[in-house]
């Protein structure tokens, strides 16, 4: 049985400079320690609110860094906070098993998957192939009906096909990558949770075939932002489910998307990277532990602290926790809002001063928001590609916090 045939011709120019990138990034040199967590982090609180909140989960970045900062943000229902945690433990899960030498692409790996991603509910069919007649697919952004998956009776086996493709490993990674996206998606083997299901496998496809580095597999945040041509690209399978359906399209508009996030995530981490160690300075020389560092980068970027998410970022305890923030507002860094338990930190104007005076910036005040953006913009000007020995031009920076 033939299962959606590509062609990838005209990839190659595309798969060459992913190639150059996974060289790049990989021989870089080894990252800051704190900043290493704090990159992964953020790429993986992007990934997780990106696919739950395209699938109508309504969770924002900043309350899936708190959740799985361990926090339980009150305007997020408790189930939708599963879903969160779930999708999270669905891409651990991933990590895991990517390098197993024992490792086999098979129904009860997509299986197992589809269980954390949903959860575990049971009566949302969690973890089981559906058998029911299907359900039509709905573009998010139209409500319109898209295209109608194949029967219950058939997903069995075509489930099994896709992993048998996919276990052959014949293709790049990042077309093998796109194949299961699009093929899952296709199959639509669950009652629910098929298009989360499908970017955790295409992110497992890269782990696979050594593209480990979270600039490769955090795709989901670039569908997010490009919703239209997310949905378009799946336009190629028509309007019901066709195994000979040609994919080349979609094959052709993930692997730019690949290399388009793969561009801007490089030097938004290298202009993010500056900013970060200027902070760990700055809390030095105010003769603080270089951990406040990470409350200092949330409120850099505007976001408030508490107490409780400090400590899960830091690693602290309770009394660490409170003098750290307590000291950084001593020096002026953070200025702290409300009492006890509901008591938030926020960035003092200072903190902007300070990182300008670092960058050699010429600094004029401001709101917090203005003065943030104009650091980041002068040094995304200021930075250019260090791969030029790859021959890849320098191209704008549009990525932020």
């Amino acid at each position: 049985m033939t299962l959606f045939p590509y062609d990838e011709g005209n990839l190659k120019p595309m798969l060459k400079e992913l190639d150059l990138w996974r060289k790049r990034l990989d021989f870089r040199g080894t990252l800051p320690r704190r900043w290493e967590g704090r990159l992964r982090r953020e790429l993986e609180a992007e990934a997780v609110a990106a696919s739950t909140a395209m699938e109508g989960v309504p969770v924002t970045v900043d309350e899936v860094r708190r959740i799985l900062a361990g926090e339980e943000p009150p305007e997020v229902e408790p189930e939708n906070r599963e879903l969160v945690e779930g999708y999270r433990q669905a891409m651990d899960y991933v990590l895991r098993r990517a390098d197993d030498p024992a490792f086999e692409w098979n129904r009860e790996l997509i299986v197992g998957l589809h269980d954390r991603i949903l959860a575990g509910r049971y009566e949302q069919g969690a973890g089981r192939i559906r058998t029911e007649a299907p359900t039509f697919v709905v573009n998010r952004l139209t409500g319109e009906q898209v295209f109608v998956p194949p029967p219950g009776q058939e997903v069995p086996q075509l489930v099994e096909k896709a992993c048998q493709v996919m276990q052959e490993g014949t293709a790049h990674p990042a077309v093998a990558s796109a194949w299961i996206h699009v093929a899952i998606g296709a199959i639509h083997p669950f009652r629910d949770g098929n298009g989360r299901a499908a970017r955790v496998l295409a992110s497992l496809a890269m782990y696979r075939g050594g593209f480990t580095r979270r600039e490769f597999t955090s795709l989901e945040e670039w569908w997010g932002r490009h919703l239209g041509d997310y949905y378009a690209a799946f336009e190629c399978l028509g309007a019901r489910f066709n195994p000979d359906a040609e994919v080349t399209p979609f094959i052709e508009v993930h692997v730019n998307a690949q290399l388009q996030q793969v561009r801007i995530l490089d030097l938004r981490e290298r202009v993010q990277r500056e900013v970060w160690v200027v902070l760990e300075e700055i809390a030095e020389d105010a003769h603080l532990d270089r951990r406040i560092a990470n409350a200092l980068w949330d409120a850099f970027f505007g976001r408030e602290v508490s107490a409780g998410y400090y400590r899960s970022l830091a690693d602290v305890g309770r009394a660490t926790a409170s003098t750290d923030l307590g000291s950084a507002v001593s020096a002026g860094l953070l200025r702290a809002r409300g009492e006890r338990r509901g008591r938030r930190y926020e960035a003092d104007e200072r903190l902007f001063v300070l990182v300008s005076d670092a960058l050699g910036l010429e600094h004029a005040p401001g709101p917090a928001d203005a003065m943030k953006d104009r650091i980041i913009s002068v040094l995304g000007d200021r930075l250019t590609w260090s791969g030029e020995a790859f021959g890849f031009p320098r191209r704008p920076f549009d990525g932020g916090a």
